[in-house]
């Protein structure tokens, strides 16, 4: 697979959880994100893959990368995710789902759109 094809994928990947985490969050509150082990999990491991994602962008593509607001956070917020799991805020959490992932799925959609996927 080529840097393209690695950008792409990852790309997808983003959308793909990003839309995830959309629809799930929907008429959810922080109470129940804090109640729900099973759904707090699902959110994180979402959030994990699209740090993930967008490092993988980073490394292949720096300009596509670049478009993406914040990148360097969403790559420092999942290895919070993964390194610091005990020491995670649930607001804080819960915050970046409803106000920061909607944002990140629309300019990865135009992405997306810009090639041809």
């Amino acid at each position: 697979m080529g840097p393209e094809e690695r950008v792409l994928k990852a790309l997808e990947d983003v959308q793909d959880c990003a839309s995830f985490i959309v629809e799930a969050t929907e008429g959810k509150d922080l109470t129940g994100y804090r109640r729900e082990r099973l759904f707090r999990q699902a959110i994180e491991r979402n959030l994990e893959i699209i740090g993930e994602a967008i490092g993988r962008v980073a490394r292949h593509d720096a300009a596509t990368a670049g478009r993406i607001s914040e990148h360097r956070r969403i790559i420092a917020f999942r290895n919070r995710l993964i390194h610091g799991y005990d020491l995670l805020d649930d607001e804080l959490v819960w915050d970046t789902v409803k106000s920061e992932v909607p944002v990140l799925l629309s300019e990865v959609e135009e992405l997306l759109r810009e090639r041809g996927a």
